[in-house]
């Protein structure tokens, strides 16, 4: 028996539990008097196997972190690049999307792809294999955000383009070339990124975010209005819908699936279908309008949200915002708002499910659907927020993971603090130690947080022996 023992904590199998344990007792029953000694002292050092390896995968301190009780966390990988989004696949690789350019003024890149794979094969909580693939800097690419696996591919973000590789049946980086799915994208202004993601039946999702703040003529003025109609609308502020099975499509004003997003960066589909999208809110409302405005209104206004994707839907950029104060869409200034009294046309454009504290910055979003975490947290959505620059003069907020508890497409409480503690010391976007970017859940229910200021991805655990509670 002991010999033919293999670690369920191992890649590919779940975290032991009752069944486990089931099966141990009911082989002990079922053995001879005189393997009984020697079956117990094999089960003895199996169970203490067990609860090294699983104690082995949290890192002291959790790397940094904080989690609610009964969870942990381990450095999975670290100096990663600026790492963006995340993709599990079945076999437990690890991909990582990551990106430099213009948003990191000039930071240089590590040398290689800027699409990794990060392979445990030895079970051991960190990756033996790290494998950078696909375009590099000196071949003029800049990375990408996007990052998802559909059937046997892993489709990134690259540049202008989402291309498509082969996933290796042995796992790891791909080895055949990659094909374009998608090409010219646009790029530029505040948010040149592609999120992006697959749904069931092979819809490719991808958000195109919005190249100015408030559609105006000049891009963060003060006190300058609003283009109307704003054109900006037919090429960005919204998601497009694609095809993952196709090859070679090209980005048009046509493939356009919903409107008035400002930047929505992550996206998450639950149990009955429904497909969910974040919406960065904009920002500068006291710095553009001081008229209209206070300091703390600035700081505190809008929200960020979480909007129900549906086809041809509107969520209101640039010509609202959602006060999280009076729960509703107002008119924006740039478009004849008086500073949150007047609605006007986005009583009919579509208001969040959900909401959050301004200026937070979502920047990924998942739906947590494993078999590790309590029950509690079934169904509900992990959002990882990247952090303000926006709340001055008041502190920063953000830089943190926090959850939401849904019920059938609605929220069944208030949101909590999942994680935190990635800023250290200083919430600020140049001195912060990690700014969470990319969430994933693995298929052994393990949660893996992206960080792109320094590329650590840290892998989150639940132990069971530990006390749990949701706030």
């Amino acid at each position: 028996m002991f010999a033919s023992y293999k670690n369920p904590m191992s890649k590919g199998h779940k975290r032991p539990g009752k069944r486990f344990l089931s099966v141990l007792i009911l082989s002990y029953l079922c053995s001879s008097a005189s393997k009984k000694s020697s079956f117990l002292f094999a089960t003895a050092i199996a169970l203490a196997t067990l609860h090294i390896a699983h104690a082995a995968q949290c890192t002291p301190g959790n790397g940094g972190i904080t989690l609610p009780p009964g969870f942990c966390a381990s450095v999975f990988a670290d100096n990663l690049g600026h790492a963006r989004q995340l993709a599990v696949a079945p076999d437990g690789t690890v991909y990582v999307n990551t990106w430099s350019g213009e948003y990191y003024e000039g930071i240089p890149a590590p040398p290689g792809g800027f699409l990794i794979a990060l392979q445990d094969s030895t079970g051991a909580g960190h990756p033996d294999r790290v494998t950078r693939f696909g375009p590099t800097a000196a071949q003029g690419n800049h990375g990408g955000t996007g990052i998802a696996i559909y059937k046997d591919g892993l489709y990134a973000e690259t540049n202008d383009r989402i291309v498509r590789y082969q996933l290796p049946k042995t796992g790891g980086a791909p080895v055949d070339a990659a094909e374009t799915v998608v090409s010219g994208l646009p790029l530029g202004g505040d948010h040149p990124m592609h999120p992006l993601m697959i749904d069931a039946e092979g819809h490719l999702l991808v958000d195109v975010g919005t190249a100015t703040n408030a559609c105006q003529p000049e891009n963060r003025v003060p006190e300058v209005p609003g283009a109307d109609p704003c054109r900006e609308l037919q090429t960005r502020g919204g998601i497009w819908r694609f095809d993952a099975n196709l090859r070679n499509q090209t980005f048009s004003p046509a493939s356009r699936f919903a409107t008035g997003l400002r930047n929505g960066e992550g996206f998450a589909t639950d149990a009955e279908g429904r497909i969910f999208v974040t919406q960065h809110g904009r920002d500068q409302l006291w710095d553009d309008w001081p008229k209209l405005y206070s300091a703390t209104q600035g700081q505190e206004l809008p929200a960020e949200e979480i909007v129900e994707l549906r086809p041809g839907a509107d969520y209101g950029w640039p010509f609202c915002y959602f006060d999280n104060q009076q729960q509703k869409l107002v008119l924006a200034p740039e478009y004849g708002g008086d500073g949150g009294g007047k609605v006007g046309v986005c009583a009919a454009k579509q208001a969040p499910v959900a909401f959050f504290p301004a200026h937070w910055a979502p920047d990924d979003m998942k739906i947590y659907d494993g078999p590790m975490f309590p029950a509690a947290y079934q169904g509900g959505i992990l959002i990882a927020f990247h952090g303000s620059w926006n709340r001055a003069p008041g502190p920063q907020g953000g830089y943190n993971v926090v959850f939401q508890p849904m019920v059938h497409g609605k929220p069944s409480g208030p949101f909590s603090v999942f994680a935190d503690g990635f800023a250290g010391g200083l919430k600020q976007p140049t001195d912060a130690a990690f700014r969470p970017a990319g969430l994933a859940v693995a298929p052994d229910g393990a949660l893996y947080i992206a960080d792109d200021q320094k590329g650590r991805v840290w892998r989150v655990i639940f132990r069971p022996s530990a006390p749990t509670k949701v706030d």
